[in-house]
């Protein structure tokens, strides 16, 4: 696989992944007023500050059929960024993807 195709790949996973539990599951959120996981951390953060860890980390689960199931992110957004400046880190669970737990 070419360079090209290997980037063009990864920008489609990224782009999954950042949709958390799909489009549905960010509809119903905004439909009971809540913020989605994303919105909660880039809300806090100084503008353009955010560092995501482990954006295509998956879930090693193997009991009740979770085997089979394939979860972005795990259900936990974590990374670095700023307020007014100062480093800081952070998560949110991300209730999009199997209710916010975690594996």
């Amino acid at each position: 696989m070419s360079l090209k195709k290997h980037i063009l790949d990864l920008r489609k996973r990224k782009k999954k992944v950042e949709m958390g539990g799909g489009e549905k599951a960010i509809e119903k959120q905004v439909a009971m007023g809540k913020m989605t996981a994303r919105e909660r951390i880039l809300a806090i953060l100084d503008q353009d500050s955010f560092t995501e860890y482990d954006l295509f980390v998956e879930h090693e689960a193997k009991d009740f059929g979770m085997d089979k199931k394939q979860l972005h992110g795990d259900g936990v957004i974590i990374g670095t960024g700023t307020i007014y400046g100062a480093p800081i880190c952070v998560f949110a669970q991300d209730f999009t993807v199997a209710g916010g737990s975690l594996g």
